[in-house]
């Protein structure tokens, strides 16, 4: 799980990589043996056995510095990842984080471009709003609307998505799944909550250097292993009969 890819600096929530690690922490991968790739082609895979040497890799918030630093590293290291956008805030900021930070958003091209390039482009629900403190009908905002702006702005359906915070609870499962996604991602999801619908992950920061990140890497499905896939997900790129 990352965020932000830039100049190290003021972080106090601790969410972002500089693009110099970044290409450490990928290329540790690749001498590893795996690939990183988009969630969605993680769980198509690993329906049908055929995810071992796949690491599932997101960006969350969908920060402008995904397309600019991000995509050439990743493209460069033979990768792809998710990036979960806020279709709502289109070329915003992330004033939700009251500390700081101001960073730029993606905009609609370049969430356009990112998909082109083969990345991705999953819902962060509409604003970065908390699922699990909102009115039936802001979470249907949150999440349907959200989804329907997505599939039309890049002409492909909308699998995943992202719990803003990671914060999840069975309302906020429920909903996301009536929206017809396929899987949603959280951080570390309550143990009563499982399935494709609150998958774990591990967050990877700047100071995940050497052994933090190959400790992260190893231990992180053993604490909490990806659940099975109950039915087949698509695999990347366009679908028949979508548009490329």
């Amino acid at each position: 799980m990352y965020h932000s890819v830039t100049a190290h600096g003021d972080d106090p929530y601790q969410v972002t990589v500089s693009p110099g690690r970044l290409d450490e922490q990928l290329g540790r991968l690749r001498r590893r043996g795996l690939r990183g790739v988009g969630v969605g082609e993680l769980l198509a895979a690993r329906a049908v056995g055929a995810d071992r040497a796949l690491v599932g890799l997101t960006f969350d918030d969908g920060y402008r510095d995904f397309a600019g630093n991000a995509v050439p590293l990743l493209r460069a290291h033979g990768c792809t990842a998710t990036v979960f956008v806020l279709p709502g805030r289109l070329g915003g900021e992330n004033d939700w984080d009251p500390l700081g930070p101001r960073r730029p958003l993606l905009d609609a091209a370049a969430i356009r471009w990112a998909a082109d390039a083969g990345m991705e482009i999953a819902s962060h629900g509409l604003t970065h709003t908390d699922l699990t403190r909102v009115d039936g009908a802001r979470l249907t905002a949150e999440v349907a609307e959200s989804r329907a702006r997505l599939t039309e702005l890049t002409g492909r359906t909308v699998h995943g998505f992202c719990y803003p915070y990671g914060a999840v609870d069975r309302r906020a499962a429920d909903a996301v799944r009536r929206a017809g996604y396929r899987y949603a991602c959280a951080t570390a999801p309550d143990r009563m909550l499982s399935g494709v619908f609150a998958l774990p992950r591990v967050h990877i920061g700047q100071d995940d250097t050497d052994w933090r990140f190959t400790a992260k890497s190893f231990l992180a499905p053993l604490y909490r292993p990806l659940p099975p896939v109950p039915f087949p997900l698509p695999g990347p790129g366009p679908e028949a009969g979508e548009a490329s």
